[in-house]
């Protein structure tokens, strides 16, 4: 199966039930070296590691944008579920976006 998400214009991390990570795309080593295997309590201060084992428990998502080195970006984490739908992980995409973005409200 052609991997889809190796070459997207995004970071893509995927870590298991116990924060391992499991997957990480192109984009996501360039930014944060091979880390499969490593878990995410080793990569992030306490108050983030609390609300990774809070969307690990109650599967909710997280989102945030942040500015880094003078590019934006938006962080959107969700947990992803197996096929009883039980909490199997974490996916966490990161996408470059623009300083000022437009926003349109639908109907």
């Amino acid at each position: 199966m052609q991997d889809y998400f190796e070459y997207q214009n995004a970071s893509i991390t995927v870590c298991n039930q116990n924060a391992d990570v499991i997957y990480q795309n192109a984009n996501s080593r360039k930014i944060f070296g091979d880390v499969i295997s490593k878990s995410l309590f080793e990569c992030h201060p306490k108050h983030a590691c609390d609300k990774i084992k809070k969307m690990l428990i109650d599967g909710v998502p997280n989102s945030y944008t942040i500015s880094k080195n003078g590019v934006k970006k938006l962080i959107y984490q969700t947990p992803w579920r197996d096929s009883e739908d039980k909490i199997s992980g974490l996916i966490e995409y990161s996408f470059v976006i623009d300083e000022v973005m437009p926003h349109f409200v639908r109907s």
